[in-house]
């Protein structure tokens, strides 16, 4: 299968259906660095450590080199996207049925972001394949579980490994700043929480960027006629490329997920802010190590509840938690149902 930028951007210009999968993921992958970024630099701005704009334009520059870096170094993550749903050895189907995917994860993400409900692309992107696989398939014969399992540990992961790391080094923080002056600790983590959420940007980079990557080069392998690409290398410009659209993505803003995920969930301070950024970086480091996609937005907002854990649970807004978990429970059938019936128009008429 020729991989090369100049075979790539032929098969473009001859193939109207690669054309239709090249801008949906690209889309998908802008509206990822839109709606799903800001997570990373929420409690950064919620802290007043930096203004909007600038940690905007922080978290694209971080994103990018998240994508960028990390890809190169291990791509466990685009692996287990790219295994995860066999769509048959009919590869025009096939690819049929990803455009269809990645459509209803536009769609989904988009009217979620309206109401500033923080979503999962990376669960509305699991949903989605599998809904599109379902539909080619015609059952469950095109999910492949030892791959989805991962999905399952991923949630756990996300969920009480976030949690629990940021109710840990909040805590060692509290004792060990407790009888230091607050105006000093103040200025020592203001530094540290940029750092944070740069460090967050970088990995959010390279845990989303890579699943996206694992999908586009899917769709390049359908149009060579190859129904998987196992084996094979992802070149680099493909994942320059990506992280090219998530950085700028990712500057257009997303000021209503900040304020929900920053701002009204619970009132930190700058420790506090610092202690959710470092531990959800943590998580998805150790996930992106071992090929697990988690959901940064699980993983960060969990991370703030354990920070607010562990002053008092009380300190918690439950309201705004509650419509985020409904959200969540709601994007695997939601977004799964869109995908199966969108793959099943397409390729009716198509």
């Amino acid at each position: 299968m020729d991989v090369s930028f100049s075979g790539f951007f032929q098969e473009v210009l001859s193939n109207p259906v690669l054309t239709i999968t090249v801008l949906l993921t690209l889309g998908v992958i802008f509206v990822n660095g839109w709606t799903d970024a800001p997570n990373a630099i929420a409690t950064c701005i919620a802290t007043r450590c930096m203004k909007v704009r600038s940690a905007i334009w922080m978290s694209a520059v971080f994103n990018f080199l998240g994508v960028l870096v990390m890809t190169h170094i291990n791509s466990s993550v685009a692996s287990t996207i790219s295994n995860m749903v066999d769509f048959g050895g009919e590869t025009d189907m096939a690819l049929v049925a990803l455009c269809a995917a990645l459509f209803s994860i536009v769609v989904y993400s988009v009217a979620a972001s309206v109401f500033g409900i923080p979503t999962s692309e990376s669960h509305s992107l699991i949903a989605g394949l599998s809904g599109a696989a379902i539909a080619v398939q015609g059952g469950i014969g095109g999910i492949n579980f030892d791959e989805w399992v991962k999905v399952l540990y991923g949630l756990v992961l996300s969920l009480a490994l976030g949690f629990f790391t940021g109710w840990i080094i909040c805590r060692i923080l509290s004792v060990v700043c407790a009888a230091m002056d607050k105006r000093r600790t103040d200025g020592f983590f203001k530094g540290a929480q940029i750092f944070g959420a740069a460090f967050m940007s970088f990995m959010h980079g390279a845990q989303d960027g890579q699943k996206f990557i694992g999908v586009l080069f899917l769709g390049i392998a359908f149009c060579n006629g190859q129904s998987s690409v196992n084996g094979m290398s992802i070149p680099v410009w493909l994942m320059l490329l990506c992280s090219v659209v998530m950085g700028v993505g990712t500057s257009v803003g997303g000021e209503k997920i900040i304020k929900s995920v920053g701002m009204d969930m619970v009132k930190l301070e700058k420790f506090q802010g610092f202690s959710a950024d470092l531990a959800g970086a943590f998580c998805l480091l150790l996930s992106s190590t071992f090929g697990i996609p988690v959901s940064t937005t699980h993983t960060k907002t969990s991370a703030i509840m354990g920070v607010g854990a562990v002053k008092r649970l009380s300190a918690i807004n439950f309201g705004i938690v509650k419509d985020m978990m409904l959200t969540w429970i709601f994007t695997f059938p939601g977004c799964g149902l869109i995908s199966f019936a969108i793959a099943k128009l397409f390729l009716a008429v198509f």
